[in-house]
């Protein structure tokens, strides 16, 4: 027997916690209105008191951080592979005529350099 888990939205938890603080309607009152459990809905008003200071916080927040972190490591990877692509094209231009047929080597061409085992 399974069960499926409704899923909310994060304006949808902030609409009916924001509902619950201003204390108009009772807790059960609007639980049968939203269809939520009560339990639920005071645990979304106290998310929601929890986390009303970050809004007014003056540094990032830590999941801010942790982007910038994870932004700068891949700026510095793309920077890495833009490298060793551009060094590959140059090497392989070295080899080839730029239509993927091999050039002659100084000392003769390619067999030359590199015979085929018979």
């Amino acid at each position: 027997m399974s069960v499926n888990r409704k899923k909310f939205s994060g304006k949808f938890k902030a609409k009916v916690a924001m509902e619950a603080i201003k204390g108009h309607r009772m807790i059960n009152e609007l639980s049968q209105e939203y269809g939520v459990h009560p339990n639920q809905i005071s645990h979304w008003k106290k998310q929601l008191l929890e986390s009303a200071a970050d809004a007014f916080a003056n540094g990032p927040s830590q999941e801010q951080k942790k982007l910038e972190k994870e932004r700068d490591r891949l700026f510095r990877k793309v920077g890495q592979l833009t490298v060793e692509n551009d060094w590959l094209k140059k090497t392989s231009d070295i080899w080839t005529d730029g239509a993927g047929k091999a050039r002659h080597h100084r000392a003769g061409s390619p067999e030359a350099l590199y015979p085929s085992p018979v």
